[in-house]
């Protein structure tokens, strides 16, 4: 490389003296015959001239003539793999990752776990029992449930009990209004005497079952036995019933699609359509 270069530059100097040459000599031959020529030879050999000087000035090139560069940063970005285009790209990923960083952020924002409403979870407990409204027999087309009295809606836990007082959880007046709204209601209780059934139903219109509609006194069923109350909902085949023996949990097991036994102690369950709690109130989920 370095001989090549010093080859052109001697090349260029000769081409260079050459033509100072040329220029001195024909100054002093137009000098010389400018006095005894005619106008026209003058003019001929001005012209001659200015064609000398400019070729000389076409072959002349500048003093330091630049070389063609070979594109080595090119080469080496593309073997390191890194350019201009790439890094673009590499910023453009940046803000689309960042973009969907955001994206997600927001997404996770936005769903949230939805608190169910209490009406919801009624629903979902009980399968979605429902009355149909364009069913001729409003009745005949909503889920029944059965449930004893004592112990789960009344405070008092045995029959012999409510011959003293008769008291309504209030908590669970909730829960079995919104029972009533999908489902068919039926309560029931053994009682040792007429004046028991006469409290029950007071106490109930008191904290206000009977006022919006859904259960009325026709649907609260009263029996002398445990059996009858077994044969109460045998009789009305129920898809859910609530009750706080387990003898009778146990025996209505084979025939009654869902149980639901509550216990102050929450047995274990005793068999796979039947369920525990301690309250009605907290198999809802409300306490």
């Amino acid at each position: 490389m370095a001989e090549s270069s010093s080859s052109k530059d001697e090349l260029f100097q000769l081409i260079k003296r050459f033509g100072a040459y040329i220029t001195f000599k024909m100054s002093n031959f137009l000098t010389l015959f400018s006095q005894n020529m005619d106008s026209r030879s003058v003019s001929a050999i001005a012209g001659l001239a200015i064609a000398v000087v400019f070729t000389w000035r076409l072959l002349r090139s500048p003093t330091n003539p630049q070389r063609r560069q070979p594109k080595r940063s090119s080469t080496r970005a593309s073997s390191s793999g890194v350019n201009v285009q790439p890094n673009t790209s590499l910023a453009t990923y940046g803000i689309a990752s960042s973009s969907d960083d955001t994206h997600t952020q927001s997404v996770d924002d936005f769903i949230q776990p939805v608190k169910l409403t209490l009406g919801q979870i009624v629903r979902q407990k009980l399968n979605d029992g429902r009355k149909v409204g364009i069913c001729p027999l409003e009745w005949s087309c909503a889920s029944i449930v059965t449930c004893r009295l004592v112990g789960i809606i009344l405070v008092e836990t045995t029959p012999e009990d409510i011959q003293k007082e008769v008291t309504v959880r209030s908590s669970v007046l909730e829960v079995m209004l919104e029972i009533t709204k999908y489902c068919d209601l039926y309560l029931m209780e053994r009682v040792v005497d007429d004046e028991s059934e006469k409290r029950i139903l007071q106490a109930l219109e008191d904290a206000g079952f009977f006022a919006s509609g859904g259960l009325v006194k026709d649907k609260v069923l009263f029996c002398s036995t445990e059996s009858g109350r077994t044969s109460f909902v045998r009789q009305l085949e129920p898809d859910w019933h609530i009750d706080t023996n387990l003898e009778i949990i146990s025996q209505l097991a084979r025939f009654i699609k869902y149980q639901l036994h509550v216990s102050p102690n929450k047995p274990e369950r005793t068999a796979a359509n039947v369920y525990s709690a301690t309250s009605l109130e907290q198999f809802f989920g409300i306490m």
